[in-house]
């Protein structure tokens, strides 16, 4: 017994020298330095420069990183195409002090933007596609100048599949942005976020870590630093244990270098004691050796009867399911139907809490069809009850994160049906909105509400067809399944039909067609045909609906007259401000821009084309909006009013796609 305690003991020393030998700053990435200079040479990619490794808790996590605004990157919106993100997020977001989506940023300005973070294979990165678009373009200056730092050409060249010499305008490239999620370590201490941060010309880790209010000693951790050294245009991860707040801006030079152009020199070494660590280091080996002994000593000595004693006087008590159930484990699901839910991120409901919520699901709480208001501790939500395998939408809407489309908060499985709990919108539809105007109330939807509503929606579309991971097409779009807030901001709901989009927007066939009469694209009705152009041409219609108050579909003497049809004659032929003037809301008196109003039904003629080829992409879809929006937000009624009773024709030219 006393030969193998030594043994013991012996393995319990060598392991606790490993252990120390490793070093105590072992962090989350190692730092890059500056390797990501050395593009052509083989010899030097490496897993630094793939990527952050992907060994934090969450494979999948929101992420912060900072890019400095340049031309053309002058606001949320732009910035927001280049680096995939959204722009609502980044101008929400106190720190940069954006009024709205598309408020100029002045140049050199620090911009924070709030993306999802994934593993892709062995690293941590947000995928975004970048388009070649001048013969001058390599991988490095591609990551290093219009990315600033945030990629590497290393991680370009491993990522796509066309090479150094054969990169031509109009090539489509993947871009790894570096982003990580926090290890378990982080997570104890408190962090919920690591920001990317880009080094720059003055930068050094203890005025980075002052900036943000945190730890310099967390900042060098996760970095795998032990001393401040650091290159401009390189990445430095800061863990926040909130979103990001500056307590003294970073220094900057007034006219850097560009960042193809970094030099070997570091921006800063300090030369103060680190003697600190070193002591901390032994209190911390003598404590962990003085319990090992204690623990090891007691392990070989306690009675093996013991455990089984103890064991025998504690009675076993049933754990109720709920308090078993770990959320944040990525493998729990609930099934029913044959369908699995995956709802880590999700809050799971007892039937009896949503009886109380809706009055026992009262009629006077029904919102619409099978769809409950409730209450849940002062909070309003709205409660949907589905029959049958709700799993696919259930699954989607967990993986959302955007400020136009309903939010699932929860679900309840009760007797067969499926109770999922949304945000609650106080608004209502579009559609019951824009009907409103029709007589039945005083209220009607201003220019810019609706102008705001048309880019909330391309906004969303956009979101669901270019950066989720596989796209989604919503495939149902209507002025009903376009919910609004107090605020009158958009929200994109019933996703139960949504599709993913295979091989690159090829076209998919089906025999079930189904849909809202008006919206159904014409190709889709004839044929089956399914591609991304189905919400292109249902967003056209919604844009028409905006424009004109009427219904996608209204019957006449002659049958159903189809709202996409009747914009052709509008805008074609004479007398075009005339019959312009008649198709527009008439609740809206003089109260719009004439010639924005010519650029919003320019825009939803072109997505409503017959030919699916004819109509524009989503992305293209969106600036067009984004454009007609900035334009609106400058627009004064009082003066449009006078400049339309002066103005005898229609601008030349027209915003659109």
């Amino acid at each position: 017994m006393e030969k193998n305690l030594k043994l013991w003991l012996k393995f319990y020393v060598l392991a606790l020298l490993l252990l120390l030998h490793s070093g105590s700053t072992e962090g989350q990435q190692a730092y890059l330095n500056n390797d990501q200079l050395e593009c052509a040479d083989k010899s030097k990619d490496n897993n630094v420069t793939r990527g952050f490794l992907c060994n934090g808790v969450q494979k999948s996590c929101k992420s912060y990183i900072t890019f400095r605004a340049e031309a053309p990157h002058t606001s949320a919106v732009t910035i927001a195409y280049l680096l995939g993100a959204q722009p609502d997020l980044i101008s929400s977001l106190r720190l940069n002090n954006l009024s709205s989506d598309v408020s100029s940023v002045p140049a050199n300005s620090l911009v924070f933007v709030p993306l999802n973070c994934s593993c892709a294979g062995s690293y941590y990165q947000h995928n975004i596609t970048y388009t070649i678009k001048d013969d001058t373009e390599t991988y490095f200056t591609i990551a290093n100048d219009t990315y600033q730092g945030l990629t590497t050409c290393q991680a370009m060249k491993a990522q796509n599949s066309i090479g150094i010499l054969d990169l031509k305008v109009c090539d489509k490239l993947l871009v790894p942005l570096r982003c990580a999620c926090p290890t378990l370590d982080q997570t104890k201490a408190g962090a919920k976020f690591l920001l990317t941060y880009i080094a720059y010309w003055g930068d050094f880790i203890s005025s980075i870590a002052e900036s943000f209010g945190v730890d310099e000693q967390s900042v060098l951790d996760a970095n795998k630093l032990t001393e401040d050294l650091i290159f401009p245009f390189t990445p430095v991860l800061v863990p926040l244990a909130a979103e990001p707040t500056m307590i003294l801006a970073p220094q900057a030079s007034p006219s850097p270098p560009s960042p193809s152009h970094i030099t070997s020199a570091p921006i800063r070494k300090s030369k103060s004691s680190y003697k600190w660590v070193f002591v901390g280091i032994g209190i911390a080996a003598g404590l962990i050796l003085l319990f090992g002994l204690s623990g090891l000593l007691f392990f070989f000595y306690r009675r093996p009867s013991q455990k089984a004693e103890q064991e025998a006087a504690t009675p076993s008590e049933p754990k109720p399911l709920s308090d078993s159930i770990d959320y944040s484990d990525d493998s729990w699901f609930v099934s029913i139907h044959e369908g699995r839910y995956a709802v880590e991120s999700l809050t799971s409901y007892k039937f009896k809490d949503l009886e109380a919520a809706t009055g026992n699901f009262s009629e006077s709480n029904i919102i619409k069809g099978s769809v409950y208001r409730g209450q849940f501790q002062g909070d309003y939500a709205a409660i949907k009850v589905m029959k049958g395998d709700v799993s696919a939408a259930m699954n989607l809407l967990k993986k959302i994160n955007h400020n136009n489309i309903i939010r699932l908060s929860g679900f309840c499985v009760h007797g067969g049906n499926t109770y999922l709990v949304y945000e609650h919108v106080e608004k209502g539809s579009l559609d019951d909105l824009l009907q409103s105007s029709k007589g039945q109330t005083s209220f009607t939807l201003s220019w810019k509400q609706r102008v705001q509503i048309a880019y909330d929606v391309a906004d969303a579309l956009n979101y669901l067809h270019n950066y989720m991971n596989p796209p989604y097409m919503h495939k149902n779009l209507n002025t009903s399944n376009i919910l609004l807030d107090g605020n009158f901001r958009a929200k994109l709901a019933n996703i139960g039909f949504a599709r993913t989009v295979e091989n690159d927007g090829d076209l998919q066939l089906t025999r079930h067609v189904v849909g809202t009469l008006g919206y159904m694209a014409p190709e889709y009705i004839e044929s089956g045909v399914i591609t991304p152009k189905l919400d292109v041409f249902a967003f056209g219609v919604v844009l028409l609906e905006l424009l004109s108050g009427r219904k996608a579909a209204e019957k006449n003497a002659e049958g159903e007259e189809l709202l996409s049809a009747s914009i052709k004659g509008v805008l074609e032929g004479v007398d075009l401000r005339e019959k312009l003037q008649n198709f527009i809301d008439h609740a809206l008196g003089a109260e719009y821009p004439l010639h924005l109003a010519f650029s919003m039904a320019q825009l939803a003629r072109n997505c409503v084309a017959y030919d699916l080829n004819a109509r524009p992409s989503m992305a293209e879809v969106l600036i067009a909006a984004t454009k007609i929006f900035s334009s609106s937000l400058d627009w004064c009624p009082s003066s449009e009013f006078q400049s339309q009773s002066s103005s005898s024709r229609l601008p030349t030219r027209i915003i659109g796609c």
